[in-house]
């Protein structure tokens, strides 16, 4: 029996995560289900796909990832399920997928993806408002049972696709973007730190401050000192040492990040 993760934008104040645990019970008993997140800001395509993305290649092979955050609920709106890898999707198909599926075919690693347009392997009543409930996880907890994916719908090939902003290169470095802030306030950007040649020579513009050099961690600063260090993904972090940065300084998400080599 496979483990099952969800990642939502449900909350926790409802009982929809746990109604969602029953269904996936009610099909799979032996499942193990571990949740990954259900404080996705609400409708947060991106955010999700992010939080997804990072925690993914972390579970054994065989783990079906559920994830369901869904503007399009109850439209014509794919659901689909994917093998990528030695791990399973099943979710909406509203460019969630993205940046798991970039990296599959990057590595040229198997990629298939069904419309699960059996209903068969959903609930019986299903409604247009809930479909992580009645359509989502039956189909999750059918495949980590040893349902086959081919079984379950039809092959597709286009899936819908939003790719994550990419840093751009310009004269003197990069233009980047603030693509996570997490829940300390630290914002993380799209420019890969293996992308830096020499992080003492390194400045970066961000919120009208200026940081000189990325360092190996929090500690290696005052407190309350706004600093670059690498995130936990490799990507290079702003954050203020023992504070948010986010609220210091007002980052938002896609605020621009200009990083100047050799600076």
């Amino acid at each position: 029996m496979s483990i099952i993760t969800l990642t939502t934008d449900f909350g926790n104040v409802n009982g929809f995560v746990g109604t969602m645990k029953g269904v996936i019970w009610g099909i799979a008993p032996d499942a193990k289900i571990a949740d990954i997140t259900h404080d996705v800001p609400a409708q947060d395509i991106r955010t999700g796909s992010i939080a997804l993305w990072r925690a993914a290649s972390f579970f054994p092979a065989g783990t079906v990832h559920v994830a369901v955050i869904d503007p399009g609920v109850g439209t014509a709106r794919r659901p689909v399920a994917a093998q990528l890898g030695d791990q399973f999707y099943v979710l909406p198909d509203n460019g969630l997928i993205t940046p798991m599926l970039e990296d599959a075919e990057a590595s040229g690693a198997v990629v298939r993806i069904v419309d699960l347009d059996k209903p068969e392997f959903w609930l019986k009543q299903v409604y247009t408002t809930f479909h992580g409930r009645d359509i989502f996880s039956p189909c999750g907890a059918h495949l980590a049972a040893g349902v086959p994916l081919e079984e379950m719908g039809t092959l597709i090939d286009d899936p819908v696709r939003k790719p994550l902003p990419r840093p751009q290169q310009t004269e003197a470095g990069f233009k980047a973007n603030i693509v996570v802030i997490d829940y300390f306030g630290n914002c993380s950007t799209n420019l890969r730190v293996a992308q830096v040649p020499d992080l003492s020579r390194v400045a970066l513009k961000i919120a009208g401050q200026t940081i000189h050099g990325i360092l190996p961690s929090y500690g290696h600063a005052k407190v309350g000192e706004l600093v670059a260090v690498t995130d936990s993904e490799g990507f290079v972090e702003v954050a203020v040492v023992n504070g948010s940065a986010a609220r210091s300084y007002g980052i938002q998400l896609d605020d621009p990040v200009e990083v100047i080599l050799n600076g």
